[in-house]
């Protein structure tokens, strides 16, 4: 019997039989029953928030996109060093006057095999699928969170077009270098058309893509299983068929502890990040891994884009801005050099990132350089010499101010306030949920509240339009608004040359940084515990899941 007749089991026996039909499964597809853990070549992670869609158009966080960038492919992709190559197209060309990019397609890339199309057989991938692919993201009837990476960017009558088979072009409205960024983002990934049409909204739960693996079974709250794609397109150096991996098994525990246990006991093969009820057990406050763990586990970390802050609103326009103190920039000046960063990383998130000590672009970026753009270091003195100026000499007068978090973050909060404390700057940390957080910044109702932002494609221009004052909220929170940061910014959206536009991010940051509409927190870093058993898996700035050359010895 096929494997696609064998998997057709309806959602109640799914239901039923649970762990133990996840396991005949991986028995079929792997025939690995009779082989150790460790021979079969499964590669196992576990994923505690769950995934809700494996449908490209709404990756919109991690635990979506890392299953997603198993399955398909994107034009572009970035390397370690976070520079666009090569996917799916293997070259593309610029126009002059920077508005249309036209991209050459591999002509060897073929869709899974699936029951969508004739007799089940993957067919070719083609530009006109790019076309479909990119239009469905903008189509108001798929509803993507990810339409806005080409609203307003991208030409209104045809953004989109397929010259042959094997050549693509993008226009667009006006120049935006960072395009190519956003093309290598997980939302872009190609789809076949006839997937869409067959499985309609259950195409979140049958994938079809041209990705080194492909779905098998997915027992939500279970497990969800992926296998080789025996017709994957990359070979490594050697000439060998990519990926190494015979499949993926990815489980939903939903307790950090569970999960450490497993991972302790070899049924998984690494955990992403470190839950804080147990980190000091792992590794010291220096971020290293404690000498009872080594050699039994591979301690992995890498610059993150992401930068944790606080946000201070900044709209004169709305009475919660006018009648508070927080309007003065050299009030917003004085938190940020009124408590010691470098001792909050240490003892509380064990070294875990890197203080945030220049601006809001993160170390992880090639246009970071802290001795071009001078953020705020601990310095209580000139935090008192701020306040003073300010005409609330040692903190008298100035009143207490709230600070908005959620619960994840209240000790690092408190913290904070505690060290604000002895300068006479009171603050009164009010712990809510995240999603009355994010609707309260959304509506420019929260005057002073912790926030993150995570690189959404590899340029630091992401970042700055945080800032960019024609930008809504989200994603300009703090509604920061200086028409001297504003053209820095459009002139680098259409700057081609590297070293140019680098400095123009950094002239950009400085400027925001001087009139602290934020406080940075911390240059995220990312953090995994793998198995010595592991081989090829590297961390990358952007965090994605990597497992195309990845080994497992036995």
């Amino acid at each position: 019997m096929k494997l696609k007749k064998q998997f057709s089991l309806s959602q109640s026996i799914f239901k039923k039989e649970g762990r133990a039909l996840i396991a005949i499964i991986l028995c079929i597809v792997f025939a690995g029953c009779h082989r150790s853990s460790q021979s079969r070549n499964i590669f196992r992670y576990n994923e505690q928030s769950g995934i809700a869609t494996l449908d490209p158009a709404f990756a919109k966080n991690q635990s979506i996109m890392w299953a997603i960038h198993q399955i398909y492919n994107t034009l572009v992709q970035t390397d370690d060093q976070l520079n666009i190559i090569p996917s799916l197209a293997t070259s593309w060309e610029v126009s002059s006057d920077n508005l249309t990019f036209t991209f050459h397609l591999r002509t060897d890339v073929y869709f899974q095999d699936n029951d969508c199309f004739p007799d089940g057989k993957g067919r070719k991938m083609t530009a006109q699928d790019v076309v479909y692919s990119f239009l469905r993201i903008m189509d108001p009837a798929t509803a993507s969170s990810g339409a806005w990476i080409f609203n307003g960017r991208v030409d209104s009558l045809k953004p989109f077009i397929a010259l042959n088979d094997s050549i693509f072009q993008l226009k667009l409205l006006r120049p935006f270098h960072p395009i190519l960024g956003v093309v290598s983002m997980q939302y872009c990934s190609i789809v076949p058309h006839e997937a869409v049409e067959k499985y309609g909204k259950d195409f979140r739960r049958t994938p079809c893509g041209t990705g080194p693996f492909q779905y098998v079974a997915w027992e939500e709250g279970q497990a969800l299983i992926l296998k080789k794609n025996a017709h994957y397109f990359e070979r490594d150096s050697t000439g060998i068929r990519l990926p190494y991996l015979n499949g993926i098994k990815i489980s939903f525990l939903d307790n950090k502890a569970t999960e450490f246990l497993e991972f302790q006991q070899k049924r998984l093969d690494f955990i992403n990040d470190i839950d804080p009820s147990f980190k000091d057990e792992i590794i010291t406050k220096n971020g290293d891994l404690r000498p009872q763990w080594k050699g039994r586990i591979v301690l992995m970390k890498h610059p993150y884009l992401t930068t944790e802050y606080l946000g201070i609103l900044e709209d004169t326009s709305l009475p919660i801005v006018k009648n508070s103190p927080l309007k003065d920039v050299r009030i917003r000046q004085a938190i940020n050099y009124g408590f010691d960063k470098r001792k909050m990383m240490k003892y509380l998130r064990n070294s875990i990132g890197t203080p945030a000590e220049s601006g809001f672009i993160p170390s992880g970026f090639p246009s970071f350089d802290s001795s071009k753009v001078h953020g705020y270091n601990y310095n209580p003195s000139k935090a008192l010499a701020l306040l003073k100026e300010a005409g609330y000499p040692n903190g008298k007068g100035l009143g207490a101010i709230k600070l908005l978090t959620v619960p994840i973050y209240g000790d690092l909060a408190s913290y904070i306030a505690n060290e604000l404390k002895q300068i006479g700057i009171i603050v009164n940390v009010e712990i809510i949920q995240k999603s009355l957080l994010l609707e309260q910044t959304a509506k420019s109702e929260a005057l002073f509240f912790r926030a993150s932002w995570i690189g959404d494609y590899p340029d630091a221009e992401n970042f700055l339009s945080v800032f960019y004052g024609k930008n809504p909220a989200p994603p300009n929170y703090t509604r920061y608004n200086n028409p001297i940061f504003d053209r820095l910014y459009e002139s680098a959206l259409s700057e081609t040359n590297d070293s140019v536009r680098y400095q123009l991010y950094q002239r950009a940051d400085q400027l925001m940084i001087k009139d602290a509409p934020i406080v940075p927190l911390w240059y995220d870093m990312v953090i995994r515990l793998v198995q010595p058993s592991v081989k090829g898996f590297a961390p990358n700035s952007l965090n994605l899941l990597e497992l195309r050359r990845v080994k497992l010895d036995d």
